[in-house]
């Protein structure tokens, strides 16, 4: 009779596997591995491990990036926070590039780590993960739409629900700085929309110079290198519209270079290139739109009631302002013109900036009447048949409609507010209580406006614009601010 076999060996060996593969399996102690929800379905790179496992808010934690492709320029952001790039190496035996970050925990239960790469030309979205328990989706906005809107939005305020405008600024000679740089943009930018907001991104050259100067094409290059980079950020994707400069017909935004101020022509070059070849792309329109097809690209506002420069093509009204914006608007129309008759469609503008300040402290006003500025004319001193207060909001429609081209485009008033030059007083001094509100009856009536802002809401920067700030509330101001919240409150029956 035949030994049963020995199967002792073998059953070794499959308690050996068995050993290894769950060693090889487990979790290390004090790393978890985060993978996107769709980790089947895609590449097994780029790879994320958080080096922590119990986690409060506000304290430092590190992540690990690891990818075969040695990204440069890279950015974290947790949450709404930025980390900081500790170290990264690459194994040249296995070509994977390790990156360490830390960064500070939020305080949400459970958030986002973003990951970008090539933030010098804008940045990328290279992968997304979740921490402890999932964000929800944001649900479809039902805010309200309204007009109102702001420049500089205070993160605290409560707009009730209400789907309204904040305007941002932004520097190209200050794009790494803080605030006005593109890494605080983005922050902001993303903290208005998940509100609900309409973000305007107002682009400037530079401080003291809003357009490059005349004929200077290497700070015409600067300018639109930085718009391409603006437009290609996947941070910035949910920018309403971007406004080429502003109020460059004034000395103040020429004073870097005050000899080659901007001229309507030049002002037309930068945007849509006028009396350059047709062919030619160095236009800050064009630039936005190979980059981004769904963001508007807005003409600057010019400043009004200035008289440092004019306009070679006089408007009826022949006021200096009026004739600046008239000769600027006939340029971009043309320029549209010449590039679709070279085959090149969409190259007029998505719409306009303009500022329409007001006039309470008009003589001719008596104190009853100074709330309802915005529906009153008042003739310029100098130049009767122009407008001196709200009401030059009419003369902008006037021109921008008086162009094939331009007919009938949106128009956002971006400042507004109850400064004049001919009295010199700031809003806390002369705010009308009940003028704000009018405003928006006006603006409610004209179909072709899309929005009013109010300049400024909050400027945490310096104090130079606290009585102008809705959220300082300084004299009147805390009239006006009441105002608002109660504006935005009031909603109209469907």
């Amino acid at each position: 009779m035949n030994p049963r076999p020995v199967r002792t060996p073998l059953i070794l060996l499959v308690a050996v596997l068995i050993f290894l593969m769950a060693w090889y399996f487990a979790p290390i102690p004090g790393q978890v591995l985060l993978v996107p929800d769709n980790w089947q379905q895609i590449s097994a790179w780029p790879q994320v491990r958080l080096e922590n496992e119990i986690l409060r808010p506000g304290e430092r934690a590190t992540t690990v990036i690891f990818d075969t492709v040695p990204w440069a320029y890279v950015k974290l952001l947790a949450g709404t926070a930025e980390g900081t790039l500790e170290s990264h190496t690459t194994d040249r035996a296995t070509a994977v590039t390790q990156w360490n970050w830390s960064f500070t925990v939020p305080d949400e239960p459970g958030y986002t780590l973003a990951f970008y790469h090539d933030c010098h030309t804008g940045c990328q979205h290279w992968t997304t993960v979740n921490v402890g328990k999932t964000p929800p989706a944001a649900p479809p906005s039902a805010a309200i739409p309204t007009k109102l809107g702001v420049v500089l939005a205070d993160p605290d305020r409560n707009w009730h629900n209400r789907a309204g405008w904040d305007v941002e600024i932004t520097y190209a000679q200050l794009a790494e700085e803080e605030f006005w740089g593109i890494d605080d943009l983005a922050q902001r930018v993303e903290a208005a929309a998940a509100k609900g907001l309409r973000v305007l991104v107002r682009v400037d050259f530079g401080q003291g110079q809003s357009i490059p100067p005349v004929d200077d094409y290497r700070a015409l290059e600067l300018y639109l290198r930085y718009l391409r980079r603006l437009a290609r950020d996947d941070r910035l994707q949910r920018v309403y519209g971007y406004i080429i400069g502003s109020s460059f017909n004034t000395a103040a935004n020429n004073s870097q270079s005050p000899g080659q101020p901007v001229t309507p022509g030049w002002y037309a070059r930068v945007f849509n290139g006028y009396n350059a070849p047709p062919a030619n792309t160095d236009n800050a329109l064009q630039t936005i739109r190979a980059e981004n097809q769904t963001a508007r690209v807005l003409v600057g506002p010019v400043a009004p009631w200035n008289v440092d420069q004019d306009g070679a093509l006089p408007f009826p009204q022949a006021a200096p302002w009026l004739n600046y914006f008239y000769a600027l608007v006939t340029a971009v129309n043309q320029s549209a013109q010449d590039k679709s008759q070279y085959g090149i469609a969409l190259n007029a503008p998505d719409g306009f900036a303009v500022q329409a300040p007001g006039y309470p402290d008009a003589p001719e006003l008596a104190d009853l009447a100074r709330a309802g500025e915005p529906r009153l004319n008042l003739p310029h001193p100098e130049w009767p048949a122009a407008q001196a207060g709200f009401r030059v909001y009419q003369e902008w429609l006037e021109i921008i409609n008086a162009q094939p081209h331009t007919r009938g485009t949106p128009v956002y008033v971006t400042a507004t507010h109850t400064y004049h030059p001919g009295s010199n007083r700031e809003p806390a001094e002369n705010y009308a209580p009940g003028w704000l509100t009018s405003a928006l009856d006006v603006v409610n009536e004209e179909p072709q406006i899309a929005a009013l802002c109010w300049f400024l809401d909050v400027f945490p920067h310096d104090d130079q614009w606290d009585f102008f700030s809705l959220a300082e509330g300084h004299g009147l101001l805390g009239e006006a601010a009441k105002e608002f919240d109660m504006l935005l409150q009031d909603v109209p029956e469907s």
